[in-house]
């Protein structure tokens, strides 16, 4: 990989795809990289790890209630909280190309929510989904939509 890269690949895959599933190399600073490099031609970013997420579309989309552990002492509890990319995408700036949301630990998805998270950026064409499908020697990326039909 070249010491400096403009990530113009990345970007143009990214806005024809909308998802992509990125493998990175373990030691990292390759997905700052990228997302600097994604800020700079006009992307919010929000950063989410894929561990416990639960249902994607409840999570992303809508307001849903949340458990905390009780461990015996209190009260059992539910908190409902509000959707995060929807409150993300109510207060993105008007001069903003769109919001990408990047999934880290993408590897424990199940085909099924790499699925719909593929799907999600013809729904709404403001976002746009990178996944950090797993490790690799250098920085490279897939459409979603290729990888689950291969």
């Amino acid at each position: 990989m070249p010491l400096l890269t403009t990530g113009k690949p990345f970007i143009r895959d990214l806005e024809q795809s909308g998802a992509v599933g990125v493998y990175a190399p373990l030691e990292g600073g390759y997905e700052g990289r990228y997302l600097r490099r994604l800020r700079a031609t006009g992307y919010e970013s929000m950063t989410l790890s894929a561990r416990g997420l639960g249902d994607l579309g409840a999570y992303l989309t809508e307001v849903h209630g949340v458990r905390p552990a009780h461990v015996g002492k209190k009260e059992i509890r539910t908190y409902f909280i509000p959707p995060m990319l929807e409150t993300r995408l109510a207060t993105l700036p008007a001069t903003a190309k769109g919001l990408v949301l990047w999934l880290v630990d993408g590897q424990v998805l199940s085909s099924q929510e790499l699925t719909y998270l593929s799907q999600f950026p013809t729904l709404d064409p403001r976002v746009k989904i990178v996944v950090e499908l797993g490790g690799d020697r250098q920085f490279r990326w897939v459409k979603l939509t290729d990888l689950l039909a291969g």
